[in-house]
Protein backbone atom coordinates (compact mmCIF):
# COMPACT_ATOMS: atom_id res chain seq x y z
CA UNK A 1 0.00 0.00 0.00
CA UNK A 2 2.35 2.38 0.83
CA UNK A 3 4.68 1.78 -2.05
CA UNK A 4 1.35 2.48 -4.16
CA UNK A 5 1.35 5.93 -2.60
CA UNK A 6 4.78 6.56 -3.45
CA UNK A 7 4.31 6.10 -7.03
CA UNK A 8 0.93 7.52 -7.04
CA UNK A 9 2.26 10.77 -5.88
CA UNK A 10 4.95 10.99 -7.89
CA UNK A 11 2.93 10.13 -11.06
CA UNK A 12 0.56 12.50 -10.44
CA UNK A 13 2.87 15.24 -9.31
CA UNK A 14 4.75 14.55 -12.59
CA UNK A 15 1.63 14.55 -15.09
CA UNK A 16 0.49 17.63 -12.95
CA UNK A 17 3.50 19.40 -14.78
CA UNK A 18 5.52 19.65 -11.40
CA UNK A 19 9.22 19.74 -11.99
CA UNK A 20 10.88 16.20 -11.87
CA UNK A 21 13.14 16.96 -8.39
CA UNK A 22 9.97 18.19 -6.40
CA UNK A 23 8.01 15.45 -7.52
CA UNK A 24 10.38 13.00 -6.33
CA UNK A 25 10.82 14.70 -2.84
CA UNK A 26 7.02 15.23 -1.97
CA UNK A 27 6.55 11.97 -3.01
CA UNK A 28 9.66 10.67 -0.99
CA UNK A 29 8.37 12.43 2.11
CA UNK A 30 4.78 11.35 2.21
CA UNK A 31 6.02 7.91 2.43
CA UNK A 32 8.30 8.52 5.21
CA UNK A 33 5.24 10.16 7.20
CA UNK A 34 3.00 7.62 6.55
CA UNK A 35 5.54 4.89 7.33
CA UNK A 36 5.71 7.28 10.91
CA UNK A 37 9.88 8.04 10.03
CA UNK A 38 11.75 10.89 10.92
CA UNK A 39 12.07 13.64 7.97
CA UNK A 40 15.59 13.71 9.23
CA UNK A 41 16.36 10.65 6.93
CA UNK A 42 15.75 13.50 3.88
CA UNK A 43 19.01 15.38 4.52
CA UNK A 44 20.67 12.58 5.21
CA UNK A 45 20.25 10.66 2.09
CA UNK A 46 20.43 13.85 -0.14
CA UNK A 47 23.28 14.67 1.23
CA UNK A 48 24.88 11.24 0.76
CA UNK A 49 23.65 11.19 -3.10
CA UNK A 50 25.81 14.09 -3.78
CA UNK A 51 28.85 13.51 -1.53
CA UNK A 52 30.68 12.23 -4.49
CA UNK A 53 33.98 13.23 -5.62
CA UNK A 54 33.58 12.50 -9.00
CA UNK A 55 29.91 14.56 -9.48
CA UNK A 56 32.39 17.72 -8.87
CA UNK A 57 33.00 17.62 -13.15
CA UNK A 58 29.39 18.41 -13.40
CA UNK A 59 29.24 22.29 -12.85
CA UNK A 60 32.91 22.27 -14.47
CA UNK A 61 31.47 20.82 -18.09
CA UNK A 62 28.40 23.19 -17.60
CA UNK A 63 30.36 26.06 -17.09
CA UNK A 64 32.93 24.68 -20.45
CA UNK A 65 29.85 24.67 -22.16
CA UNK A 66 28.57 27.74 -21.15
CA UNK A 67 31.88 29.54 -22.17
CA UNK A 68 32.06 27.70 -25.13
CA UNK A 69 28.39 29.14 -26.35
CA UNK A 70 29.55 32.98 -25.11
CA UNK A 71 32.95 32.77 -26.74
CA UNK A 72 31.77 31.90 -29.97
CA UNK A 73 33.56 28.10 -29.87
CA UNK A 74 30.22 26.98 -30.76
CA UNK A 75 29.78 29.40 -34.35
CA UNK A 76 33.75 27.89 -35.40
CA UNK A 77 32.17 24.21 -34.42
CA UNK A 78 29.39 24.80 -36.54
CA UNK A 79 31.39 26.65 -39.41
CA UNK A 80 33.99 24.28 -39.84
CA UNK A 81 31.51 21.37 -39.89
CA UNK A 82 29.51 23.20 -42.70
CA UNK A 83 32.68 23.74 -44.31
CA UNK A 84 33.39 19.67 -44.18
CA UNK A 85 29.80 18.55 -45.37
CA UNK A 86 27.87 21.46 -46.85
CA UNK A 87 28.55 21.07 -50.34
CA UNK A 88 26.10 17.42 -50.26
CA UNK A 89 22.91 17.37 -50.20
CA UNK A 90 21.24 18.43 -46.84
CA UNK A 91 25.03 19.67 -46.08
CA UNK A 92 23.68 22.13 -42.86
CA UNK A 93 21.74 19.32 -41.67
CA UNK A 94 25.21 16.76 -41.78
CA UNK A 95 27.06 20.10 -40.47
CA UNK A 96 24.52 20.28 -37.35
CA UNK A 97 25.44 16.23 -36.85
CA UNK A 98 28.79 16.90 -36.94
CA UNK A 99 28.76 19.65 -35.03
CA UNK A 100 26.88 17.79 -32.27
CA UNK A 101 29.38 15.12 -32.80
CA UNK A 102 32.15 17.84 -31.66
CA UNK A 103 30.24 19.63 -28.88
CA UNK A 104 29.37 16.16 -27.48
CA UNK A 105 33.02 15.76 -26.79
CA UNK A 106 33.43 19.04 -24.38
CA UNK A 107 30.30 19.40 -22.89
CA UNK A 108 28.82 16.05 -22.12
CA UNK A 109 25.31 17.31 -21.68
CA UNK A 110 22.55 16.94 -24.23
CA UNK A 111 20.31 19.82 -23.62
CA UNK A 112 23.59 21.86 -23.69
CA UNK A 113 24.09 20.89 -27.16
CA UNK A 114 20.63 21.11 -28.25
CA UNK A 115 20.45 25.06 -26.89
CA UNK A 116 23.79 25.99 -28.13
CA UNK A 117 23.80 24.35 -31.82
CA UNK A 118 20.03 25.04 -32.28
CA UNK A 119 20.50 28.86 -31.14
CA UNK A 120 22.97 28.64 -34.53
CA UNK A 121 21.29 25.90 -36.88
CA UNK A 122 17.75 26.17 -36.70
CA UNK A 123 17.56 29.73 -37.94
CA UNK A 124 20.03 29.31 -40.27
CA UNK A 125 18.33 26.23 -42.14
CA UNK A 126 15.27 27.14 -42.04
CA UNK A 127 16.73 30.95 -43.91
CA UNK A 128 18.67 28.13 -46.27
CA UNK A 129 15.30 26.50 -47.14
CA UNK A 130 14.71 23.49 -44.91
CA UNK A 131 11.73 22.61 -43.42
CA UNK A 132 11.89 24.55 -39.77
CA UNK A 133 10.59 20.93 -38.25
CA UNK A 134 13.40 19.29 -39.72
CA UNK A 135 15.74 21.56 -38.89
CA UNK A 136 14.40 21.36 -34.71
CA UNK A 137 14.44 17.83 -35.26
CA UNK A 138 17.98 17.22 -36.89
CA UNK A 139 19.10 19.10 -33.44
CA UNK A 140 17.16 17.60 -30.98
CA UNK A 141 18.15 14.00 -32.37
CA UNK A 142 21.88 15.02 -33.01
CA UNK A 143 22.17 16.24 -29.12
CA UNK A 144 21.39 12.74 -27.68
CA UNK A 145 25.30 12.23 -29.31
CA UNK A 146 26.69 14.28 -26.59
CA UNK A 147 26.24 12.06 -23.78
CA UNK A 148 27.69 8.96 -25.47
CA UNK A 149 30.72 10.63 -26.84
CA UNK A 150 33.23 11.04 -24.02
CA UNK A 151 33.16 12.73 -21.79
CA UNK A 152 29.64 12.19 -20.56
CA UNK A 153 27.40 13.70 -17.44
CA UNK A 154 25.34 10.40 -17.32
CA UNK A 155 27.98 8.04 -17.13
CA UNK A 156 29.79 9.95 -14.28
CA UNK A 157 26.86 9.33 -12.45
CA UNK A 158 26.23 5.81 -13.51
CA UNK A 159 29.95 5.64 -12.33
CA UNK A 160 29.56 6.77 -8.78
CA UNK A 161 26.48 4.87 -8.21
CA UNK A 162 28.28 1.26 -8.79
CA UNK A 163 31.89 2.02 -9.06
CA UNK A 164 32.56 1.19 -12.06
CA UNK A 165 35.71 2.90 -13.66
CA UNK A 166 34.49 6.13 -15.38
CA UNK A 167 37.61 6.77 -17.83
CA UNK A 168 36.71 3.07 -19.16
CA UNK A 169 33.16 3.82 -19.57
CA UNK A 170 34.27 7.32 -21.54
CA UNK A 171 36.40 5.11 -24.40
CA UNK A 172 32.92 2.73 -24.45
CA UNK A 173 31.04 5.55 -25.78
CA UNK A 174 33.42 6.70 -28.36
CA UNK A 175 32.59 4.03 -30.84
CA UNK A 176 29.07 3.87 -30.27
CA UNK A 177 28.62 7.46 -30.49
CA UNK A 178 30.63 7.53 -33.44
CA UNK A 179 27.62 4.92 -35.23
CA UNK A 180 24.97 7.32 -33.41
CA UNK A 181 26.23 10.31 -35.59
CA UNK A 182 26.94 8.49 -38.77
CA UNK A 183 23.53 6.81 -38.75
CA UNK A 184 21.79 10.45 -38.14
CA UNK A 185 24.23 11.54 -41.29
CA UNK A 186 22.61 8.95 -43.39
CA UNK A 187 19.40 9.39 -42.42
CA UNK A 188 19.45 13.44 -43.13
CA UNK A 189 20.99 12.82 -46.56
CA UNK A 190 18.01 10.38 -47.42
CA UNK A 191 15.51 12.68 -46.12
CA UNK A 192 17.62 15.40 -47.61
CA UNK A 193 17.93 13.77 -51.25
CA UNK A 194 13.70 12.94 -50.97
CA UNK A 195 12.57 16.15 -50.31
CA UNK A 196 15.12 18.58 -52.49
CA UNK A 197 16.92 20.40 -49.76
CA UNK A 198 19.30 22.71 -50.98
CA UNK A 199 23.29 22.31 -50.33
CA UNK A 200 26.05 24.94 -50.96
CA UNK A 201 29.28 25.46 -53.18
CA UNK A 202 31.77 23.37 -52.65
CA UNK A 203 34.28 24.83 -50.97
CA UNK A 204 38.10 25.85 -52.11
CA UNK A 205 41.09 23.96 -50.27
CA UNK A 206 42.33 27.82 -49.16
CA UNK A 207 38.48 28.21 -47.65
CA UNK A 208 38.71 24.23 -45.72
CA UNK A 209 41.80 25.47 -44.59
CA UNK A 210 40.63 28.48 -43.11
CA UNK A 211 38.19 27.04 -41.56
CA UNK A 212 39.85 24.61 -40.34
CA UNK A 213 42.62 26.97 -39.32
CA UNK A 214 39.96 29.12 -37.04
CA UNK A 215 38.52 26.11 -35.69
CA UNK A 216 41.89 24.24 -34.88
CA UNK A 217 41.63 25.70 -30.92
CA UNK A 218 37.79 24.36 -30.57
CA UNK A 219 39.15 21.61 -31.99
CA UNK A 220 41.84 20.66 -29.90
CA UNK A 221 39.61 21.31 -26.61
CA UNK A 222 38.41 17.59 -27.17
CA UNK A 223 41.72 16.38 -27.91
CA UNK A 224 42.63 17.20 -24.83
CA UNK A 225 40.09 16.36 -22.59
CA UNK A 226 40.22 13.05 -23.77
CA UNK A 227 43.92 12.41 -23.72
CA UNK A 228 44.01 14.07 -20.30
CA UNK A 229 41.77 11.51 -19.03
CA UNK A 230 42.91 8.57 -20.62
CA UNK A 231 46.61 9.31 -20.51
CA UNK A 232 46.14 9.03 -16.36
CA UNK A 233 47.07 13.13 -16.53
CA UNK A 234 44.26 13.96 -14.76
CA UNK A 235 40.36 12.72 -13.54
CA UNK A 236 36.92 13.59 -14.78
CA UNK A 237 36.91 16.39 -12.42
CA UNK A 238 39.50 18.17 -12.70
CA UNK A 239 39.34 17.19 -16.86
CA UNK A 240 35.96 19.88 -16.13
CA UNK A 241 38.20 22.05 -14.80
CA UNK A 242 41.13 22.17 -17.61
CA UNK A 243 38.12 22.20 -19.69
CA UNK A 244 36.60 25.49 -18.37
CA UNK A 245 40.05 27.35 -18.28
CA UNK A 246 40.44 26.77 -21.70
CA UNK A 247 37.01 27.82 -22.77
CA UNK A 248 38.00 31.18 -21.09
CA UNK A 249 41.36 31.79 -22.61
CA UNK A 250 40.26 30.71 -25.40
CA UNK A 251 36.74 32.57 -26.29
CA UNK A 252 38.55 35.98 -24.34
CA UNK A 253 42.02 36.07 -25.84
CA UNK A 254 41.48 33.81 -29.27
CA UNK A 255 37.71 34.29 -30.53
CA UNK A 256 37.35 37.39 -28.29
CA UNK A 257 33.77 36.42 -27.98
CA UNK A 258 34.15 36.29 -23.92
CA UNK A 259 34.97 39.56 -21.85
CA UNK A 260 35.21 39.96 -18.13
CA UNK A 261 31.91 41.82 -18.19
CA UNK A 262 29.66 38.46 -19.34
CA UNK A 263 31.40 36.31 -16.70
CA UNK A 264 28.88 37.20 -13.78
CA UNK A 265 25.88 36.38 -15.85
CA UNK A 266 27.89 33.32 -17.13
CA UNK A 267 28.90 32.54 -13.56
CA UNK A 268 25.39 32.69 -12.19
CA UNK A 269 23.68 30.32 -15.04
CA UNK A 270 26.15 27.98 -14.30
CA UNK A 271 25.57 28.09 -11.00
CA UNK A 272 21.77 27.70 -11.49
CA UNK A 273 21.88 24.73 -13.42
CA UNK A 274 24.38 22.88 -11.50
CA UNK A 275 22.06 23.55 -8.32
CA UNK A 276 19.21 22.54 -10.06
CA UNK A 277 21.03 19.09 -11.27
CA UNK A 278 22.05 18.67 -8.26
CA UNK A 279 18.76 19.12 -6.32
CA UNK A 280 17.78 16.40 -8.41
CA UNK A 281 20.53 14.01 -7.51
CA UNK A 282 19.47 14.28 -4.26
CA UNK A 283 16.28 13.66 -4.06
CA UNK A 284 16.75 11.09 -6.94
CA UNK A 285 18.88 9.39 -4.59
CA UNK A 286 16.36 9.51 -1.11
CA UNK A 287 13.87 8.33 -3.58
CA UNK A 288 16.01 5.55 -4.69
CA UNK A 289 17.15 4.97 -1.03
CA UNK A 290 13.36 4.52 0.09
CA UNK A 291 13.01 1.60 -3.19
CA UNK A 292 15.70 -0.39 -2.22
CA UNK A 293 14.62 -0.62 1.93
CA UNK A 294 11.16 -1.53 0.68
CA UNK A 295 13.29 -4.12 -2.03
CA UNK A 296 11.29 -2.80 -5.15
CA UNK A 297 15.04 -3.31 -7.12
CA UNK A 298 14.84 -7.13 -6.21
CA UNK A 299 11.62 -7.62 -6.73
CA UNK A 300 12.08 -5.96 -10.05
CA UNK A 301 14.82 -8.18 -10.86
CA UNK A 302 12.97 -11.31 -9.86
CA UNK A 303 10.10 -10.14 -11.61
CA UNK A 304 12.33 -10.15 -15.02
CA UNK A 305 14.10 -13.28 -14.32
CA UNK A 306 10.86 -15.01 -13.80
CA UNK A 307 9.78 -14.07 -17.35
CA UNK A 308 13.49 -15.46 -19.23
CA UNK A 309 16.96 -16.10 -18.09
CA UNK A 310 18.15 -15.93 -21.65
CA UNK A 311 20.39 -13.42 -22.44
CA UNK A 312 18.94 -12.27 -25.74
CA UNK A 313 15.29 -11.63 -24.06
CA UNK A 314 16.54 -10.52 -20.76
CA UNK A 315 19.20 -7.46 -22.88
CA UNK A 316 15.42 -6.78 -25.07
CA UNK A 317 13.21 -6.60 -21.79
CA UNK A 318 16.42 -4.03 -20.16
CA UNK A 319 15.95 -2.13 -23.16
CA UNK A 320 12.12 -2.33 -23.09
CA UNK A 321 12.13 -0.93 -19.58
CA UNK A 322 14.69 2.01 -20.02
CA UNK A 323 12.99 3.11 -23.01
CA UNK A 324 9.90 3.45 -21.53
CA UNK A 325 11.06 5.03 -18.54
CA UNK A 326 13.25 7.65 -20.29
CA UNK A 327 9.87 8.87 -22.20
CA UNK A 328 8.78 10.27 -18.85
CA UNK A 329 11.61 10.88 -16.13
CA UNK A 330 14.98 12.87 -16.55
CA UNK A 331 17.76 11.06 -17.42
CA UNK A 332 19.72 11.48 -13.98
CA UNK A 333 16.91 10.27 -12.23
CA UNK A 334 16.19 7.33 -13.67
CA UNK A 335 19.63 6.25 -13.74
CA UNK A 336 19.85 6.71 -9.91
CA UNK A 337 16.49 4.82 -9.59
CA UNK A 338 17.00 2.15 -11.82
CA UNK A 339 21.15 1.69 -12.63
CA UNK A 340 22.25 -0.45 -9.90
CA UNK A 341 19.04 -2.76 -9.95
CA UNK A 342 19.52 -3.08 -13.80
CA UNK A 343 22.75 -3.86 -13.41
CA UNK A 344 22.57 -6.41 -11.17
CA UNK A 345 19.88 -8.31 -13.35
CA UNK A 346 22.32 -7.55 -16.94
CA UNK A 347 25.57 -9.13 -15.16
CA UNK A 348 23.47 -11.88 -14.00
CA UNK A 349 23.39 -12.92 -17.49
CA UNK A 350 26.49 -12.20 -18.53
CA UNK A 351 26.83 -8.43 -19.64
CA UNK A 352 29.69 -6.49 -18.86
CA UNK A 353 28.86 -3.61 -16.32
CA UNK A 354 30.14 -1.00 -18.91
CA UNK A 355 29.12 -2.84 -21.99
CA UNK A 356 25.27 -2.56 -19.63
CA UNK A 357 26.27 1.23 -18.59
CA UNK A 358 26.73 2.19 -22.19
CA UNK A 359 23.39 0.54 -23.22
CA UNK A 360 21.24 2.29 -20.45
CA UNK A 361 22.45 5.50 -21.24
CA UNK A 362 21.74 5.59 -24.75
CA UNK A 363 18.20 3.96 -24.37
CA UNK A 364 17.74 7.18 -21.86
CA UNK A 365 19.47 9.48 -24.57
CA UNK A 366 17.01 8.41 -26.49
CA UNK A 367 13.68 9.40 -23.98
CA UNK A 368 15.08 12.72 -24.56
CA UNK A 369 13.99 13.12 -27.86
CA UNK A 370 9.83 11.43 -27.19
CA UNK A 371 7.10 12.87 -25.41
CA UNK A 372 5.63 13.67 -23.02
CA UNK A 373 9.20 14.63 -21.26
CA UNK A 374 11.31 14.72 -24.18
CA UNK A 375 13.44 17.96 -22.60
CA UNK A 376 15.28 17.97 -26.00
CA UNK A 377 11.92 18.77 -27.83
CA UNK A 378 11.14 21.12 -25.99
CA UNK A 379 14.59 23.29 -25.79
CA UNK A 380 14.22 23.19 -30.04
CA UNK A 381 10.47 23.86 -30.07
CA UNK A 382 11.21 26.86 -27.76
CA UNK A 383 14.31 27.81 -30.05
CA UNK A 384 11.88 27.94 -33.44
CA UNK A 385 9.01 28.54 -31.92
CA UNK A 386 7.34 25.69 -33.35
CA UNK A 387 4.23 23.24 -31.41
CA UNK A 388 6.03 20.04 -29.95
CA UNK A 389 4.03 18.04 -31.82
CA UNK A 390 4.86 19.10 -34.69
CA UNK A 391 8.81 18.41 -33.65
CA UNK A 392 7.56 15.14 -32.51
CA UNK A 393 6.99 13.71 -35.37
CA UNK A 394 9.76 15.34 -37.88
CA UNK A 395 11.97 13.74 -35.42
CA UNK A 396 10.44 9.46 -36.28
CA UNK A 397 12.92 8.65 -38.80
CA UNK A 398 15.45 10.07 -36.20
CA UNK A 399 14.57 7.65 -33.60
CA UNK A 400 14.14 5.00 -35.84
CA UNK A 401 17.98 4.72 -36.71
CA UNK A 402 18.89 5.86 -33.25
CA UNK A 403 16.41 2.68 -32.22
CA UNK A 404 18.84 0.35 -34.91
CA UNK A 405 21.69 1.95 -33.20
CA UNK A 406 20.55 0.43 -30.20
CA UNK A 407 19.70 -2.98 -31.37
CA UNK A 408 23.40 -3.10 -32.52
CA UNK A 409 25.25 -1.95 -29.10
CA UNK A 410 23.06 -4.02 -26.92
CA UNK A 411 23.77 -7.27 -28.82
CA UNK A 412 27.11 -7.05 -29.91
CA UNK A 413 29.55 -5.88 -26.81
CA UNK A 414 32.40 -5.48 -28.95
CA UNK A 415 30.96 -1.77 -30.16
CA UNK A 416 31.33 -1.16 -26.38
CA UNK A 417 34.11 -2.85 -25.01
CA UNK A 418 36.81 -3.32 -28.20
CA UNK A 419 38.45 0.19 -27.66
CA UNK A 420 38.52 0.40 -23.49
CA UNK A 421 39.94 -3.18 -23.69
CA UNK A 422 42.50 -1.96 -26.27
CA UNK A 423 43.37 0.95 -24.33
CA UNK A 424 43.18 -0.10 -21.14
CA UNK A 425 43.14 -4.00 -20.89
CA UNK A 426 40.87 -6.49 -19.91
Amino acid sequence: MEMLLLFGVFLVLLLAGIPIAFSLGIASMSFLLLEGMSLTVVPQRMYSGIDTFVLLCIPGFILAGNLMNVGNITEHIVRFSNAVVGHIRGGLGLANVGGSMIFGGISGTAVADAASIGSVMIPGMSKAGYDKPFSAAVTAASSTIGPIIPPSVPMIIAGSLTGVSVGRMFLAGAIPGLLLGLAMMVTVYLLAVRRGYPKEQKPTLRHLLREGRTAFWALMMTAIILYGIIGGFFTPTEASIVASLYALVVGMYVYKGLSWRKLPSILLDTVLTSSALLLLVGLANLFGWIMTTQQVPQMLADLILTVSDNPIVVILILNLILLFVGTFMETIAALIILFPALMGVATGVGMDPVHFAVMAVLNLMIGLTTPPVGVCLFVVSGIGNLPMLKVAHAIVPFLICNLAVLLLVSYVPAFSLWLPNLILGE
